[in-house]
């Protein structure tokens, strides 16, 4: 079980018109956060969105050089300077492999320390901290695909590690017009929660569109894997395999969408700022910001045609083969007939007789039934299929369900907290 509230919170561009530096966070969000059911049993994991069989990676980065090395300069930009002061950071980035360098263990690890070798200069005088910010641009870009990295944040007061895309045309149209994609961000004082946004002409800094995802303990305990699911028109944000959150043109209450061109890369620490604060007395210094890994993956994104069974090896289905808005989507024996292909697309939708798979009346309670609807573009009818075998609602984050686990035909399906039971698991066309 998931709970969710909003969590304004301010931020603004971290772009330093210099340097190919990070943009802030979101203005709005909701947080996801992490519980345990009443009977203490451990909550089960929320299902992501599988990649496509036909995924093909186009840029991987396992870090595995020798120690002390710098990154690959085939694949990474390193960043210098103080971002000219924007955010309040209190950083100036080097090219240093004391602050940027692979350990030895098939890491990268981004080092701000305490210290200032070079007599650098930032806003607020002599700078205080040195760290790092590497990015792809000119090396890599791509538009659409999952991109996902591996990643142990820092801890403490002051500390803002970020995973983030920029649009490559910056240089044409600049920020925030070429677009922004925040894949993660944590600020030393929310230990236990990361942020995904994008920000675009009309809603960037503060008034970015995002999301904050919780756990339980601290994100600086272990690794945790952060990802987005991109296609035309859609963004969807994952941590360790758990959508918390899709952004699409609906989002945006009729401003630009600007997300369908090539993204290129950034990773940074950056030490302070308006969002996150200075660090305090109880900062450890150095401070380091550990990556395992940066995978990015293209899939063929065309759509899926044919039968999804589940319970009983029977086939979801349009009751009576009827296409009026309304009809109800059953459980039933396979017949082959048009009721009973449904197309998975690549948008989220789930398609059978030229309308979508819809949560009726866009509830997001246990048991509210689904039904056929003409498509809309609602969250009542997208829909996200899991490695596992889940179809889950992202809007209510739930998953479809045969009701009351029962094989009988005629069997109305709903959407349920996901459990992982057998009257929840679907194979759906490849």
């Amino acid at each position: 079980m998931t709970t969710t509230t909003t969590t304004p919170r301010r931020s603004r561009s971290r772009w330093a018109a210099a340097s190919v530096a990070t943009v802030a966070l979101a203005a709005l969000g909701a947080t996801v956060a992490a519980t345990v059911p009443a009977s203490g049993a451990p909550a089960p994991e929320r299902p992501v969105a599988a990649e496509a069989a036909a995924a093909v990676t186009t840029f991987a980065d396992e870090f595995d050089k020798p120690a002390g090395t710098p990154p690959d300069p085939a694949k990474w930009v390193l960043e210098t300077g103080n971002n000219n002061g924007n955010n309040r950071e209190r950083q100036y980035y080097t090219t240093s492999t004391s602050n940027a360098a692979h350990d030895g263990q098939g890491h990268l690890v981004i080092t701000a320390r305490k210290e200032n070798p070079g007599d650098y200069q930032c806003w607020y005088g002599r700078c205080e901290y040195t760290s790092a910010r590497l990015n792809t641009s000119g090396r890599f870009a791509q538009a659409y695909g999952h991109v996902e990295a591996r990643i142990k944040v820092p801890r403490g007061q002051g500390m803002w590690p970020a995973f983030w895309m920029l649009g490559d045309n910056f240089g044409e149209v600049g920020w925030p017009d070429s677009g922004e994609i925040d894949i993660m961000e944590n600020v030393g004082y929310e230990p236990s929660t990361v942020h995904g946004t994008i920000h675009g002409p009309g809603y960037s800094g503060a008034g970015g569109i995002g999301a904050a995802y919780s756990i339980g303990g601290a994100f600086a305990d272990d690794f945790h894997t952060f990802a987005i699911d991109w296609s035309p028109g859609r963004i969807s944000w994952s941590v360790d395999g758990n959508v918390y959150q899709t952004r699409t043109p609906a989002d945006l209450g009729g401003r630009q969408w600007v997300f369908d061109h090539p993204f290129f890369l950034i990773l940074n620490l950056a030490v302070g700022g308006e969002w996150p604060g200075d660090p305090d007395a109880g900062t450890p210094f150095p401070n380091q910001l550990v990556v395992d890994y940066v995978r990015v993956t293209t899939s063929d994104t065309a759509s899926r045609t044919g039968q999804i069974t589940g319970l009983a090896g029977k086939c979801v289905d349009v009751a009576g083969g009827e296409s009026a808005n309304g009809t109800p989507v059953q459980l039933h024996d396979c017949n082959g007939t048009a009721a009973q292909q449904w197309t998975i697309g690549s948008d989220g939708t789930i398609q059978a007789l030229g309308k979508c798979l819809d949560v009726t009346g866009g509830s997001t309670a246990d048991g509210a039934q689904v039904q056929l609807y003409e498509c809309n573009g609602t969250g009542a009818q997208d829909w996200a299929v899991s490695p596992a075998g889940d179809i889950v609602n992202v809007a209510a984050d739930k998953c479809l369900d045969v009701a009351g686990n029962d094989p009988a035909n005629g069997t109305r399906l709903q959407i349920w907290t996901c459990t992982g039971a057998a009257n929840q698991k679907w194979s759906v066309p490849g």
